[in-house]
């Protein structure tokens, strides 16, 4: 189904922004925001500022109708829809997302128009957007979650499982429609719902995710502890098509963005509400680090090398990646670290230093941590620890 040529205007542009700006900058009129200035020249000039090869080809081969600027006066009054895809990170300290940028926007937004139809593409707390068309007295606020992949950001907006948007009028059913115009993919199921229950959807759904994670891990954990070999049994309960043969790779644990905070968040929201199971994933990911670390430490090792601070192949976010917390572990434990990474220009990270050549980084350490293999790690067998069965995610 065709719609009508928008102005939209994206405001973030992490993985959640940039992927939206380009999908809807194939039939739409785009500009996309950023306080980075970095971000904002490359995307002009048709370089992606993030790791992901679907942004580099559309802004190389693709023709698009975006700009990038900075935040400008009247930027959003001609607008048809705003989208805010700012960063909400999670505060430990009021156990709640901090959604400060989030609402500064609707508030800079609304000061300039009233007309423009704002979607929420941040990830929130239940009740957010419910709560801020009461603060600003307005309808025209909904929220549309995202289910993406980091380094395949653009590729699971081409082809999604699922379009959600929260709210049932017209505006909605029109944005739903300009998510589906642009996605190769067809007839992708389009589901108009709250955005109270959009919101619970995607805590509930990286929770699942989490979950399934911290599953495979503890099993995993057993496997090692009894000297049994975790691939034959995982591939042995992947076999039955309701468990199925993906998403079961052992890891040091989940990370990246928003696996950690959402499950924080989705138990932040269960207050006075009985549950064991969103307990149990939080904890299940702190002690999954223990245990990998304990293992660590009974190898003995004198200088332990870590390979990649990354979650996983194809990603450039180190943010809350499991290698951090094993390290942390280590190093309250005195084991000395070093570290490859080559997405760092700094020559230490959490204390430990920093080694740009990879030959040079193999040399000077007797044991190599990696949460995921690679092919630079092949025929170093000896002095891997890792839990990566599949070679995959």
């Amino acid at each position: 189904m065709n719609t009508n040529y928008k102005n939209i205007v994206v405001v973030g542009l992490g993985y959640v922004g940039i992927s939206n700006a380009i999908l809807l900058a194939q039939k739409n009129n785009v500009v996309a925001i950023d306080l980075d200035e970095n971000k904002i020249n490359l995307i002009n000039k048709k370089i992606s500022p993030i790791h992901d090869e679907a942004v580099s080809d559309y802004l190389k081969n693709k023709k698009l109708n975006i700009s990038a600027q900075k935040v400008a006066l009247n930027i959003y009054k001609n607008s048809d829809f705003v989208l805010i895809a700012t960063p909400t990170n999670y505060d430990d300290m009021t156990n709640y997302f901090d959604t400060k940028t989030v609402e500064n926007v609707i508030a800079k937004i609304l000061a300039e128009t009233t007309k423009a139809t704002i979607i929420i593409k941040s990830t929130v707390p239940v009740g957010f957007t419910e709560l801020m068309r009461k603060k600003f007295n307005t309808e025209n606020i909904i929220f549309s979650p995202e289910f993406l992949r980091e380094g395949m950001a653009l590729h699971d907006n081409l082809y999604p499982s699922r379009i959600i948007v929260g709210d049932t009028n017209s505006a909605a059913n029109d944005f739903a429609n300009l998510l589906s115009d642009g996605a190769l993919k067809k007839d992708v199921p389009k589901l108009l719902i709250s955005s109270t229950e959009a919101e619970a959807a995607k805590l509930f759904a990286n929770s699942y995710l989490a979950m399934r994670v911290a599953f495979f891990n503890e099993l995993d954990s057993y496997a090692f502890e009894k000297s049994l070999n975790s691939k034959s049994i995982i591939n042995t309960l992947s076999l039955d098509p309701r468990i199925g043969d993906h998403y079961n790779n052992p890891s040091f644990g989940y990370g990246g963005y928003c696996l950690p905070k959402d499950t924080k968040q989705l138990l932040a929201n269960y207050k006075n509400i009985p549950q064991k199971i969103i307990q149990a994933i939080v904890d299940s990911n702190s002690t999954r680090k223990d245990f990998i670390s304990n293992e660590i430490i009974k190898l003995k090792p004198q200088v332990v090398g870590v390979h990649r601070l990354i979650m996983k192949e194809g990603s450039d976010n180190i943010r809350e990646s499991s290698m951090q917390g094993i390290m942390k572990r280590l190093q309250k434990k005195g084991i000395e670290l070093i570290i490859y990474e080559p997405l760092i220009k700094e020559k230490t990270f959490f204390g430990s230093k920093l080694i740009v050549n990879f030959n040079a980084f193999v040399n000077n350490c007797d044991l190599i941590l990696t949460n995921r293999m690679s092919k630079e790690l092949e025929n170093l067998d000896k002095m891997i620890f890792t839990r990566d069965i599949y070679q995959s995610d």
